[in-house]
């Protein structure tokens, strides 16, 4: 089965809402396409439209997380991370107030909206944030576990979603871990580090190659430990991200290398410092390498 991850929000988000109310939801006039429009429907006195003022959007969110609220506030990522910046380092990630920026329509993914759209740059951007969390769920039971996590936490979350439908990975069961990356699959010389939809085209792209696969859906804070194990028992590592190959993955994974000694060499797969364009996600995708058959012809070189 196949699911967008901005629907699997959508729904746990609609489901905790009733649950607690502490939770309040805040959109940037697109509760349709963010699907915050479940919560609306569920308890429309604690769904908020801010209009396309993302930066008044955040605001509202740091005045009513100082106030005790947990609140969720969404838009599309390249407006939630850039427009609303300032104001999430200052007035919610300084104070380390409980606000979860839910980001949908991240990547180069969203296609046909072309370049303006497609945010290549939210987790390098969140990542360098202090007091800030960044999770990167990859289907659908992976984004309700994350988003009952972020529920619980305390303090600022950042978590990317996209726009188009994605496999599954993991069942109903899933529970979230963010203290540990997730082994999917044991190979022998090559490991895949992958986040996002690149976790699905990492599996395909693993039996050609007989690799191992892990599932890094907690960027900050990062599983040192177990990714320094991982890459000292295998003879070369490659990171697959929807996401400029500048501060994301693969730059959080060569800085936990850079701090030992370990020689294994590690190699992105990502968006390589260039703007995307508009057309058929799969094409764009396609396009610029993020395909499971690019990943063996670049790991078998």
């Amino acid at each position: 089965m196949s699911q967008e991850t901005r629907n699997a929000y959508g729904e746990k988000l609609a489901e905790l809402i009733l649950k607690d109310e502490n939770i309040v939801v805040l959109d940037a006039d697109l509760t349709k396409s963010t699907k915050t429009a479940d919560a609306k429907k569920a308890c429309p006195e604690r769904h908020f439209n801010a209009g396309i003022a993302e930066g008044n959007m955040l605001g509202m969110a740091a005045g009513l997380a100082a106030s005790g609220k947990t609140v969720f506030a969404s838009s599309f990522a390249v407006f939630a991370t850039g427009r609303a910046f300032e104001i999430i380092r200052n007035s919610i990630c300084y104070p380390k107030l409980n606000v979860k920026v839910c980001a949908t329509h991240a990547g180069l993914s969203v296609g046909e909206d072309g370049a303006s759209h497609q945010s290549i740059e939210d987790v390098g951007i969140m990542r360098t944030l202090p007091n800030m969390k960044v999770f990167v769920p990859c289907d659908q039971y992976e984004t309700k576990a994350v988003i009952d996590y972020v529920a619980n936490a305390q303090g600022p979350c950042y978590v990317r979603l996209g726009r188009g439908k994605v496999e599954d990975v993991y069942d109903e069961n899933k529970v979230f871990d963010f203290s540990k990356v997730d082994v999917l699959r044991k190979g022998k010389e090559v490991v895949l580090f992958a986040m996002g939809l690149m976790v699905q085209e990492a599996l395909k792209a693993a039996e050609e190659l007989d690799a191992t696969v892990v599932n890094v859906s907690s960027l900050k804070p990062l599983d040192e430990e177990g990714i320094k194990e991982l890459l000292r028992s295998h003879s070369k590592a490659y990171a697959l991200e929807e996401h400029n190959v500048i501060g994301g993955l693969y730059s959080a994974i060569a800085e936990v290398k850079a701090k030992t000694d370990i020689v294994t060499p590690v190699y992105p797969i990502g968006v390589n410092d260039t703007f995307g364009e508009s057309g058929k996600a799969k094409d764009v995708l396609a396009k610029y390498g993020l395909t499971a058959e690019n990943v063996v012809k670049v790991v078998k070189g």
